[in-house]
């Protein structure tokens, strides 16, 4: 499964909202599997979108097909788009389903791997922070990612931002220190995004 993750700053709320829905004809686009998104709670204005295609050569052939038309509505309603593809390595929790109907809240950690260090930290991920993610009270589903150049996506669904706080507060750093995060890690960035079910496609 590929993954794309869409960041920009919103500059025409209305506009965007509305270009927004335009997205619901995706559902009749061969190999589309979902897509979801909302407002990030940390920084004011920033989209997060999240879209689910069965395999790369199905996303090209919509990207050369279809896309320049649904997105037409958008234009001029933000700046700043960062777009990165994904490849779904494997799932935090079981059987991830690119579904967002039974979340509220979307937490999304990207990650630049040092060199000589990918495999030790995709085996932390596995052994150290799936586990206990899987665990925590109010987590729904979520997913690893893979992009070139040592990029990493873990993206998971909570069913509301005050369990997935819990989760930060109670864990993380004792979690850093056993999976050696800093001996592996570059750079990490993430959010908190909070779901605009109209959205949901």
């Amino acid at each position: 499964m590929l993954v794309k993750w869409i960041r920009c700053t919103v500059t025409d709320r209305r506009g965007f909202e509305r270009g927004q829905r335009k997205w619901a004809g995706l559902p009749g686009e061969p190999g589309f599997r979902g897509q979801g998104g909302g407002w990030s709670r940390g920084r004011q204005g920033v989209a997060h979108v999240f879209t689910f295609w069965e395999s790369r050569s199905f996303y090209d052939s919509f990207m050369a097909r279809s896309h320049d038309r649904l997105a037409a509505s958008q234009n001029g309603t933000y700046t700043d788009a960062r777009v990165t593809l994904f490849d779904h390595r494997f799932d935090v929790k079981t059987g991830f389903e690119p579904r967002f109907t039974d979340a509220d809240v979307v937490r999304v950690a990207h990650t630049r791997v040092r060199e000589g260090r990918v495999d030790h930290f995709a085996l932390m991920q596995e052994k150290v922070w799936n586990p206990a993610m899987a665990g925590s009270p109010g987590m729904v589903r979520g997913l690893f990612g893979e992009a070139p150049g040592r990029e990493f996506l873990v993206l998971s669904m909570w069913h509301a931002a005050a369990e997935h706080g819990k989760y930060r507060q109670e864990r993380v750093e004792r979690l850093s220190l056993r999976a050696q995060i800093q001996a592996d890690v570059e750079a990490l960035t993430g959010d908190v995004v909070d779901l605009e079910p109209s959205w949901t496609v």
